[in-house]
Parts: structure tokens; sequence; C-alpha cells
């Protein structure tokens, strides 16, 4: 266009007609051609001087390095896991958007099909902490392809594991001895929810009549038990999807060789999952966070006309348990002959009833006073 003007002789409205462009726009490159020459008449970027928005190159660069390094160590890698650390190291992140194109650009993100939108999905969840605990085992093998099996024991509000272990085989001693040791260190849940296996419930066993251990359990502490429809895992959700969770983490790491090495494996995950890790479904609250947010729920059974909430413990080295009541920890004298035994702890407005949970013997009852820390037994018998 520019040389059927300068050595063509066309005028500028011919060479505009000619060529189908606005004679503004000829007269523009006419300028540039006898300032610069020919090579000023090249394409120039249409991109802006200056971009204000444009993420720095430092949040870019650590956005990717974070992306990579929580993949070595088997955690969720996305743009929401990614936007929660950045706020948690101090750093003002992106969007989610943004810090997704970002991963996209630095070919991180692996292009998948199309799922089914988030609003269409049905949650359920228990109001409050040990409302209800999930449980299940999965299974896993030790270096050499030796099998394992884990089970596991979830709370449904938080998605706090309130117990992760290892063993060669999961049986339904193993699941009363899970049970009752998460139970003493978070007290025990309303109710549970697991699928129909016969280490949880013999109610689809046939030649089993009467209750499995677990199940007697249970009932004789007013907990109530809900069971999944048969070929159904969705029921067990959380679990089902927490234990893919786990089994991205042990696969980032060298396979244990030991039962004992893949506990060591477990604990450390356990605390990586309740403290460090922030979940999406809790709002980017950690399940610790989640679980101590509110008070927790309890089981009751009824004794004399009265509803008696009950918690798990074990007595101290000086005989002595500790509950909170209005608001203060109490210490319940038991005494010394009874140092280190499980007990039930079953407490009606300020009356308490210590039992033991192996004899069922009637250990302390105590009336408490609100004045004082320190409660002594009562004296007289049993009420």
């Amino acid at each position: 266009m520019v040389l059927a003007v300068v050595e063509g002789g066309l005028t500028v409205a011919e060479a505009a007609r000619k060529f189908a462009v606005s004679k503004r726009w000829l007269r523009v490159l006419l300028a540039r051609y006898r300032a610069h020459g020919i090579e000023a008449l090249a394409p120039r970027s249409r991109a802006p001087k200056t971009s204000p928005t444009r993420v720095d190159d430092t949040v870019r660069a650590a956005i990717v390095a974070l992306r990579d390094e929580l993949t070595v160590e088997g955690l969720d890698a996305g743009a929401e896991s990614i936007h929660a650390r950045l706020e948690v190291a101090g750093t003002t992140p992106p969007s989610r958007a943004t810090i997704h194109r970002i991963l996209t650009t630095a070919d991180r993100v692996i292009p998948e099909p199309h799922k089914r939108p988030r609003s269409s999905w049905i949650r359920f969840e228990s109001p409050v902490p040990n409302d209800t605990w999930q449980s299940d085992m999965t299974h896993w093998q030790l270096a050499g392809d030796a099998p394992i099996e884990i089970i596991t024991w979830l709370d449904d509000h938080s998605r706090m594991i309130m117990h992760l272990s290892a063993h060669e085989v999961v049986t339904a001693p193993i699941v009363v001895s899970t049970f009752t040791t998460a139970a003493e260190r978070h007290g025990l849940p309303a109710s549970t929810l697991t699928d129909n296996g016969r280490i949880y419930t013999t109610r689809h066993a046939t030649g089993t009549p009467g209750l499995g251990q677990f199940e007697q359990l249970i009932a004789d502490l007013g907990i109530t038990q809900k069971n999944g429809h048969p070929y159904h895992p969705q029921t067990q959700g959380k679990i089902e999807r927490f234990h893919q969770t786990l089994k991205k983490w042990l696969r980032a790491r060298p396979a244990a060789t030991t039962l004992s090495e893949l506990q060591t494996q477990l604990d450390a995950f356990t605390k990586v999952y309740n403290h460090d890790r922030p979940h999406r479904a809790l709002g980017r609250r950690t399940p610790a966070q989640a679980w101590h947010a509110l008070p927790p729920a309890a089981p009751t059974i009824t004794i004399a006309g009265r509803h008696h909430r009950i918690r798990f413990d074990t007595i101290d080295a000086s005989g002595v348990i500790t509950v909170r009541f209005a608001g203060h920890l109490r210490h319940l004298g038991i005494g010394r002959a009874h140092k280190h035994r499980p007990v039930m702890v079953l407490i009606a407005g300020p009356n308490t009833i210590i039992i033991d949970r192996e004899t069922s013997e009637i250990l302390a009852e105590h009336t408490i006073n609100t004045d004082k820390d320190y409660q002594p037994k009562n004296t007289k018998g049993p009420s």
C-alpha cells in the first residue's frame, strides 16, 4: 500500500479504495515509512505497554513451585489448596481462577473431561463433631507385596481422623479395640456409619445369631448404629474419598517394609491431615479446627429414669480422671489402687458414676461441687 503511493503514483484516496483500508490508517503507515523506512511497517504487538493486574513473576514462580512441592508430598495441589497455603504463608494470592491459568500455562494441569457441577452434589454432613463417626478398612501392600489392611475412624462433621492403624487383617476384636482407643482420646460418638462387613455387623450374615462384638458394644453404650445400603459405597463417600487421599500420600513415599514402618507413616499422615492440610469442604479450615469449633455430641443412656452422658477415660497414675463441668475442669478422685484402669464415665448433671470397662465394677460416684476443682468420691454406697 505504501509503495503504491510512494512509487506507484497513487493518491492516498486511490490507494485506500484499492486496498480497502481507511485513509487514516494509510497515512499512519506512510508516516512510519518516511520516519523509519520499510522496517517500520512490520506488524506491531497489540499488547498494552503496561499491565497493572499481571501477577508478579515471583508470585507466579511461587505458585508453580508450591504445586510441584505438594505433588511430590502426595497432597492436594489444586488451585484451592495453593490459594489457601499462600494465605497461610502471608502472601496475598491471586484468585483461584488466575492460579489455575498460571498452572495451565506452566504445563502443570492435565486436561480432564467435564465433571458434574458442584451445584448438583448432595452433601450429607453431621451438624456437630462426634455426631457420627464413619469407619471402613482398605487394602495396602508393604514392600515385597505383603498384603496389609488399614482401618480408619473418621468424624463425619469435621473429617478429622479419630483413629488410623495398620494390621495384617482387620478383625471384629480390632474394630472394637480401635473404636475404644479413639473414644478414649476424643469421646464417644452419638452414632456410627459403616458398611455391612461382618467386622461391623452380623445382620446380613447367615448362621450367626445375635449381635456381633462391635454391635453389642455400641448397643450397650446407647450409640446408634447406621449401615450403608449393600453395593452402594456412596453412603460412606467421605471415607472412600479419604482413602484416595491417604493412598496418594503413601505412594509419594518409599514403601514401608514392616507393619511398624507403615504405622509410623500413618501417624505422620494423621498429623498432616488433621492439623496442616486445609480442607475445601470445611471452608479451608483444617479438620482439627473444625472439630474444636463446636461442642461435640455424645451418646446417652437412661439409668433409674435419668439420662446419662457417656465418655471413656483412663484413670491416671494418681488415681484421678478429669472432666469439664460448668465451664471448668474437675478432677474426680477414684483411688490409686485403680490407676491406669480403663473406665466408662456416666454423667447426669453434677452426678457421676465411674465404671471399670473390663469388670463392669462401679469404682466411684461423685456429686460435683462447683466451688472446688478436686472432687472426692461419695462415701455412701452406690445410689
